[in-house]
């Protein structure tokens, strides 16, 4: 097996080198971790939300989420608050701050895509995007099935 050539390998390399673009602006100028930026993400687009849930939003393990949960709590950009229908669980919620950081932070992280996005033609990007997807889709019935 050549490793470059091996799916897997160039996925991994692809997400990776993504990453780091669009972590160059959460991390270095607003002083957030990869999964700080995803539990707000989440929120962001959500408003509020259980804690297990952003576990499964942002592709966090519930350790993860616990530690940017409490990092950004610290912050001051998230409440936090105990769930009515499960004492063990909480809900989280942007704060003032949060969303201002938000306000900030999404359009530097949206150009990054774009310009990422750039070197796609149109048609290559819903091609992408539906490769993407049924890519998703494969990789999941591979998981059930065990």
């Amino acid at each position: 097996m050549e490793l470059q050539s091996f799916l897997p390998y160039q996925l991994v390399v692809l997400a990776e080198a993504v990453s780091r673009s669009i972590a160059q602006v959460y991390a270095e100028r607003f002083k957030l971790s990869r999964d700080e930026w995803r539990v707000l993400a989440a929120l962001a687009q959500t408003g509020t939300m259980k804690t297990r849930d952003a576990a499964l939003y942002a592709t966090l393990d519930k350790m993860q989420v616990s530690r940017a949960v409490g990092g950004l709590e610290r912050a001051g950009l998230l409440t936090r608050t105990i769930d009515p229908d499960d004492r063990r669980n909480r809900i989280l919620k942007l704060s003032a701050s949060g969303r201002e950081l938000l306000r900030k932070l999404v359009p530097m992280v949206e150009a990054r895509e774009a310009f990422l996005l750039e070197a796609l033609e149109p048609e290559e990007r819903d091609q992408l995007e539906s490769v993407i997807g049924r890519l998703i889709d494969r990789a999941r019935q591979l998981e059930r099935q065990g």
